[in-house]
């Protein structure tokens, strides 16, 4: 059985089965803190959302930024990582 978040949240397929096994340390709890309370926010020239927001990661000191990327609903989520390139002062 998933997870609770991940079981409240839509998804893609490719998240379900591509993200989520290449990176199986992000929690889809984070996905949708980020959603729901974005650092940044901006919609791609193919209406996919990106969201981007800072976790922090058990075990870890300092926080990372995590790059939530959603279909054009704004929900579904269909990406997910750690940023290593986000910048705040960018626009």
């Amino acid at each position: 059985m998933p997870p609770k978040a991940e079981a409240e949240m839509k998804t893609t397929r490719y998240f379900r089965e591509q993200v989520m096994r290449k990176r199986p340390y992000i929690d889809p709890a984070w996905c949708a803190a980020v959603i729901a309370a974005p650092t940044r926010q901006e919609t791609q020239p193919d209406g996919r959302v990106r969201f981007w927001g800072h976790i922090q990661p058990p075990g870890e000191e300092a926080s990372r930024t995590l790059r939530v990327v959603t279909l054009a609903d704004g929900e579904t989520v269909h990406n997910a990582f750690f940023d290593r390139g986000f910048r705040k002062d960018e626009p």
